[in-house]
């Protein structure tokens, strides 16, 4: 029983270092709440290193993601007729968010799909279930930056699966 509440404590841990994350990672990008990619991006940045790590045993470079990312929003703005080259970059919001840990609606989908991750891989709560989590949303920008990096949602899952049963 107490190993048990030790690790609830250490996921909450963990979850509030995800959410405060994701919320710098959002304001840094010009954005008030984060969404399911501010989410990864906070995963890669752990101490646990398991997102890193599932990215490394698909021979993809963790720090690619940003830059997936940066693609996704000049494409689009490509398929809009604007030319990116003359937007300016985004301005990082200053401030606390408006509510603490209001999120996106791809952000609150994110979350709210932890807890059934851990109860079906029961591992510490760790960057590789959001990376799991993650990979089930096809149609996030998250999930798109994935697949600019080559990285196709099933091996991304498989991956942090694999990650999970080592921990």
């Amino acid at each position: 029983m107490f190993a048990k509440l030790k690790q609830r404590l250490q996921d909450m841990r963990t979850i509030k270092n995800l959410c405060e994350g994701a919320e710098s990672q959002a304001r840094q990008a010009g954005q008030r709440q984060p969404g399911a990619e501010h989410y990864v991006l906070s995963a890669l940045e752990l101490a646990d290193g398991s997102a890193r790590r599932v990215f490394q045993r698909l021979g993809a470079d963790p720090d690619a993601y940003r830059a997936a990312l940066a693609s996704q929003h000049v494409n689009a703005l490509g398929k809009l007729g604007i030319d990116a080259s003359g937007v300016p970059p985004a301005t990082p919001v200053d401030g606390a968010p408006a509510a603490i840990f209001d999120s996106q609606p791809s952000g609150q989908a994110l979350m709210q799909a932890l807890p059934e991750m851990t109860r079906r891989l029961p591992a510490p709560l760790c960057g590789a279930h959001v990376l799991l989590a993650a990979a089930a949303m096809q149609h996030s920008q998250a999930a798109r930056a994935l697949r600019t990096m080559k990285l196709e949602p099933q091996a991304l899952a498989q991956a942090a699966q694999e990650e999970l049963q080592r921990t």
